[in-house]
């Protein structure tokens, strides 16, 4: 996969975008479609939660 057939989620505007077109502070990515990349905040969660539930696991 080249750089143009990536897709990003603007974190300021919630837009997404193929290509590396807003600052890399401003993006999230990148992911392989579309679809994906307007799920950005879901996955960064879902990924926050079980990172969280690992801290807590090893700290019992």
């Amino acid at each position: 996969m080249s750089g143009s057939d990536e897709w990003y989620y603007q974190i300021s505007t919630g837009e997404v975008t193929r290509g590396k077109v807003a600052n890399v502070f401003d993006r999230m990515g990148p992911y392989p479609d579309e679809a994906t990349a307007r799920n950005a905040l879901a996955i960064a969660a879902a990924r926050n939660a079980a990172a969280d539930d690992q801290d807590d696991s090893e700290n019992d």
